[in-house]
Parts: structure tokens; sequence; C-alpha cells
């Protein structure tokens, strides 16, 4: 049976999921309460990066599919509205999977304990999109951690560092982060929530080396409020596990060119994790005190980082 999807969202990760759908033979449907936001799918933003539209996703309005039942639903509207959206879905018809965007919701946490009830209530399996967690590189570096490659691991040090030039690129009707929530911590924006790739990998990792879940966080944010927006353009997070792993991960949306690695140092070598270590690549690097040096370069397409997301629900 061919899975129906309704994805929330007619914007850029909208667009990337609904591509990495119809990749899986899904039949797709993107809502958009802005019919220009639609209108933007079809004629620009889809065939523009894939090559030409695809006749057989539909668009319509939230309304018009409302009493309609799917067995995934994306939630890829701004985070600010993530909670309200997903709980409307849930109250309604909840769908077998539920995909919502990162970052999950604002800083503020709002929702979040009522969410996980209600899908527990519903059955509906819920996931963020923190896509970097199951990308082949992602993969290789688990089987070398898992395999003790490096010995016991003693700290992991992240940073996701990105000029936001390329968001704002990839999303040309917006004149800059005062136009959007990107430009407003409290709403989901910032270092800290859209470069939190960086923190999510870096729990990721904490819990392939067996170090258990983060239970003690501080933080250090450089605020700005400039041209009626206001954000941390830097986000230093310091994180303690529940076995005592200590480390941190950085997060900006100033550094140009962009960095956004991992190194998991252990007593026996290290491994490092990079994401677009070169154009059109991601890489894993192994450093052995006896073996020497492994390094993989795994060559990839933008739609390649959202097909292992997709294929994982």
């Amino acid at each position: 049976m061919t899975a129906r999807v309704k994805i929330l969202g007619a914007g850029s990760i909208g667009n990337h999921l609904a591509h990495g759908s119809r990749g899986q033979g899904w039949a797709v449907t993107i809502c958009d309460i802005d019919p220009a936001a639609l209108e933007r799918t079809k004629t620009d933003i889809y065939p523009t990066r894939y090559g030409a539209w695809d006749e057989t996703i539909r668009l319509a309005a939230p309304d018009a599919v409302a009493g309609e039942t799917f067995d995934v639903v994306i939630v890829g509207t701004p985070p600010d509205v993530h909670m309200r959206i997903a709980m409307a879905e849930l109250a309604t018809n909840p769908p077998r999977v539920m995909v919502i965007e990162k970052p999950l919701c604002t800083p503020a946490l709002e929702d979040c304990r009522a969410l996980a009830a209600k899908a527990a209530e519903t059955g509906t399996v819920v996931l963020v999109g923190y896509n970097h967690c199951l990308t082949p590189n992602t993969v290789l570096a688990e089987g070398w951690l898992k395999d003790g490659a490096i010995g016991e691991v003693l700290t992991l040090d992240g940073m996701v560092r990105e000029h936001w030039a390329g968001i704002f690129g990839a999303h040309p009707w917006l004149a800059g982060p005062q136009d959007t929530y990107l430009g407003f911590t409290r709403r989901g924006g910032g270092a800290l929530c859209e470069h939190s790739h960086g923190v999510n990998i870096w729990q990721h990792f904490a819990r392939v080396a067996g170090a258990g879940r983060v239970v003690r966080v501080s933080a250090t944010l450089d605020m700005v409020a400039a041209g009626g927006a206001e954000y941390d353009r830097i986000a230093q997070v310091d994180m303690v596990t529940e076995t005592g792993l200590v480390g941190r991960v950085v997060q900006d949306v100033i550094t140009d060119p962009a960095i956004k690695r991992l190194r998991l140092q252990g007593t026996e070598g290290h491994i490092e994790w990079e994401v677009n270590a070169e154009p059109g690549a991601d890489a894993a690097t192994l450093v052995t005190r006896t073996g020497g040096t492994r390094r993989e370069v795994l060559k990839k397409t933008r739609p390649d980082d959202f097909r292992p997301e997709i294929a994982h629900v």
C-alpha cells in the first residue's frame, strides 16, 4: 500500500521532504495557509532544485484536507507554531508517524510534555528532523565507536558554525532575519535553535558511546538586537551526561566558510565527524595510536541529506 503523506509548510524543508517522500513512491500532499507559498513551490523552489515539478504532488490549503487521514504528517512550519499544529493533528486525525522539523519547539519548551502524553495516547510515533544522525558518515563513525577503535571516550567537542547567508539564499523571498522566526531566539531562531544539529549530534554520539543522556547544561549566548530582530549569534553549550562525560558544542550564524564537525576523543585515539568536509561530501576520520589514520570522504548531493531521514520514517 502506498503511504499517504501530508506536509504542513511549503517552505524550504517542506520541499526537501516532499522530494524525499516521492523518492519512496509515497503520495504527497503539501499544505500551506499562504497560496503564494504553494505557487512558489510549484513554479520555483521544487523545479529549480529537482529539475521539474512533480505533477503527482497535491497542493492544498490545510482546511481543504482537514477530514482526511494520512499515514505520515510532517510539520515543516516555523518552530513557534510546531506544538500547536502537532497537537491539533493528534487531536483530530492522528497519523502513524509524525515528523516535526527541528527545533522541536521554542526555548520556552511549551507543551512538550503535553505532546508526549498525546502521542502516547494516540500511538503516534513522533520524530524530530535531526537528519544528520542517519547520514553515512554518522553510520561509519558509529561503527568505529562501537568496535572500541578509540578506547574509552573521554570527551566530545563539536561545532556547527555557519553564516546564515546560505539559509537566506534558500529563502530569497525573505529580506533578512527580521522577516522570519530566524531573527528571534524566543521564536526558535538564532544560533541556539537554528543550528541545533550541533547539540543533537553531540547527544547522539554520547548515547552511542554509552555515556547516557545529558543531565546538566550550561550555556553562554551572544545576543544581538538589530534591525527589529533579537537573536543569539553565538551559542556555547556545555553538557554533562549521566555517566559524567563532559563536553561542549559551539553554534553560530556568523562563521564563513562554515565549520560543521564533532571530535570524539578517546584513550586510544579520536574520531572526527564532518559535514560538508569538502564540496559535495561529508567525511569521517579515525585516528588511532597504533593503526594510523583512516579517512572516508563520502560524496553526496543536497537531496542525499534527507533520503536517510525519509527512509527511517
